[in-house]
């Protein structure tokens, strides 16, 4: 199969940010989309931006306007996420578009999808340590493989109808969990607002809270072992039931770490961008890095409820953070941190319906699984030449 250079086949630009010095610039009607813009983009388009600039605003960036129909490419940060636009918009500089010279050559959602493939290797090719990017140059010099226009849309075709069940599946899930907290705001109500008047509690005198600690690396041995080792880029809201980096024994002896019990409750004390507030719960033992406080379950309160309590709490969580560039949580805030403590039988009721909830949950989960490496495979073989 041909490969054909991308910069011989399309068009490409970047987009731009109006001075935020100037408010005329901003709150208008064009549609100016940033990277978060791509990152909502669950099904690979876009139909809405956060933004929007004034026709001022877009002449100061010398009228960086896409149609409908373009894909975008980010250039900065999430390195290779791409969405096709489906309204005509504006962006800012970390975003690429890229139109078609010839539609008789490409389709475009074929080009979307075999940038999936590429994606690690456009972030290998990344530069920068605060942000990494790609230079347009790099996308310009990429080779795409070019098959007739026919195969290219019957593939596009086959990856189009294999991701509708991956992305059906993602909806179901965000359903069961709107349903639980659904749930728990008809029980509860908001619990930063407390408008039901529940007793209060502080989680220090709920469980015993504890942190981890790192093992040095200059001792290879310490991370040669079989203990799961939690960070607080891998609390996210769910259970934890692997872990990137396991420790050893030895480690855990010369070191001021310690193993958690199954159940306990992990929230992210600090950490990049989202990661500060962010909570998990132990479907494992386990240890911790120092970035993370750990709750030992306790018969003081239902755990279930209290997980999903402080998942209702992150902005609230969050907002106790202490520092400058990088606000932190610590020990002694967390301690002293009230929630709402509403009567232990109430919490098992609420525990028990969402049990229920979770074994739907579980059984779609397996669904996404199955057909997220059903896209995958298809993904790869399309762009060897195995689809037949």
């Amino acid at each position: 199969m041909q490969k054909v250079k991308l910069d011989q086949l399309c068009n490409m630009q970047s987009g731009g940010t109006p001075s935020r010095g100037k408010s005329e610039y901003y709150n208008g009607t064009i549609p100016w989309s940033k990277i978060s813009d791509l990152e909502k983009s669950n099904d690979g388009y876009i139909y809405k931006t956060e933004e929007h600039i004034t026709l001022e605003g877009l002449k100061s960036i010398n009228s960086r306007f896409f149609k409908k129909g373009t894909l975008l490419l980010a250039m900065y940060g999430s390195v290779g996420k791409t969405a096709i636009a489906k309204i005509e918009l504006s962006t800012n500089q970390a975003i690429l578009g890229i139109n078609l010279k010839d539609e008789k050559q490409l389709n475009i959602k074929y080009l979307r999808y075999w940038f999936l493939t590429i994606k690690e290797q456009l972030l290998n090719r990344a530069v920068g340590v605060a942000l990494s990017n790609i230079s347009l140059g790099i996308v310009k010099d990429l080779e795409i493989p070019l098959p007739p226009l026919p195969a290219q849309q019957k593939i596009a075709n086959i990856l189009d109808k294999a991701d509708e069940l991956r992305q059906y599946n993602k909806q179901l899930i965000k359903k069961y969990d709107a349903l639980t907290q659904s749930l728990f705001l008809d029980m509860f109500g908001d619990p930063v607002k407390n408008e039901k008047g529940w007793e209060k509690i502080g989680l220090g005198e709920i469980s015993k809270m504890a942190s981890g600690s790192t093992p040095s690396r200059t001792n290879e041995n310490n991370f040669k072992g079989n203990i799961p080792w939690i960070k607080t880029t891998e609390v996210n809201g769910k259970i934890i039931n692997d872990t990137l980096e396991k420790i050893s024994e030895e480690a855990l002896e010369n070191s001021s770490c310690r193993l958690f019990p199954k159940g306990s409750i992990v929230i992210a004390m600090y950490g990049q961008g989202k990661t500060r507030g962010q909570i998990g719960i132990l479907g494992i033992e386990a240890a911790t890095n120092q970035a993370c406080c750990v709750l030992k379950p306790s018969n003081k309160m239902n755990f279930q409820f209290l997980y999903y309590t402080l998942s209702m709490l992150y902005d609230d969580l969050r907002s106790l953070g202490r520092g400058g560039n990088q606000p932190n949580l610590n020990l002694g805030l967390l301690k002293n941190y009230e929630l709402i403590n509403p009567p232990i039988n109430r919490q098992n009721q609420f525990a028990d319906r969402v049990e229920l909830i979770e074994t739907q949950k579980l059984q779609v989960q397996e669904a996404l699984a199955k057909s997220e490496e059903l896209f995958q495979s298809l993904l790869q073989q399309a762009f060897k030449g195995e689809l037949n």
